[in-house]
């Protein structure tokens, strides 16, 4: 495809030395496109959704772990996850024993991490949900301590999240875990509403609005899938897009409501 559009644009540029020269640029072009050079990862699907999995469970075991000791809810969250993702006795193992090798003393976690940005690093989506899970892993024991917080600051920094933008995410998957069996109206609720979208109570609907499409753009099965979320993880990820819909129709009704009182 490329290689006759190079012909064609070449010829009326320079000629026939510019056919020639658009025929093997369209080539070149051409042979990136069919081994997924461009616009994605140069690594296999199989290989970039067995490099996320290796990374999550490593580093759940490494932020369990770097507060000196790993609780029963921590336990008991991993045990969860696997059973989300339906795992076969041999994946859940090998599940296990990455975990316990992110918990060995003294494990350096950034060779993985460094793996993960080769292989992975392409996507955003795949940096934020690695960022999503290790948060709502962190969170199992009913909070984040300070030794957790810095882990979670020190990987966000390695996949180039700024403080600024790593405390917001932060922020929204802290409120909207607060969503997972749904809210009643309240003030709190409210407030942990517009938190969960990332958004104020002085913006607009429409930026409102935005936030919303945003997030569920991100948390969208196919979406993460198509850049190597595997098929087995999506169910955290449309969890979390069931807690911005609980979030956003809270803040919907709750604008109504005023506009109905005013």
């Amino acid at each position: 495809m490329f290689r006759i559009f190079g012909v064609l644009f070449g010829f009326y540029l320079f000629g026939f030395l510019g056919a020639i020269l658009g025929y093997f640029l369209g080539s070149i072009v051409d042979r990136f496109r069919a081994f997924g050079a461009i616009g994605m990862n140069p690594f296999s699907a199989p290989r970039r959704q067995s490099v996320f999995l290796e990374t999550v469970f490593i580093s759940m075991g490494k932020l369990a772990k770097v507060d000196g000791r790993i609780t029963e809810n921590e336990i008991a969250h991993v045990e969860q996850f696997m059973l989300k993702l339906g795992m076969s006795s041999e994946h859940r193992l090998k599940a296990i024993a990455l975990f316990k090798r992110g918990a060995s003393a003294k494990f350096d976690i950034n060779p993985k991490i460094d793996e993960f940005i080769a292989v992975c690093g392409y996507s955003s989506s795949l940096k934020q949900m690695l960022l999503v899970y290790l948060i709502i892993m962190g969170l199992s024991d009913g909070q984040l301590n300070t030794d957790e917080v810095n882990l979670l600051r020190d990987i966000s920094k390695r996949l180039d999240y700024d403080k600024a933008a790593f405390e917001q995410l932060l922020d929204m998957v802290l409120n909207q875990t607060h969503f997972a069996d749904g809210q009643t109206m309240s003030v709190d609720a409210i407030e942990d509403a517009y938190k969960a979208l990332g958004v104020t109570q002085d913006s607009s609907d429409k930026e409102i609005k935005s936030a919303y499409r945003k997030l569920m753009s991100q948390y969208h099965p196919d979406k993460l899938m198509g850049q190597g979320v595997p098929e087995e993880m999506i169910s955290v990820a449309t969890e979390q897009a069931k807690e911005v819909q609980t979030a956003y129709d809270l803040i919907k009704k709750h604008r109504e409501q005023n506009k109905a009182a005013a």
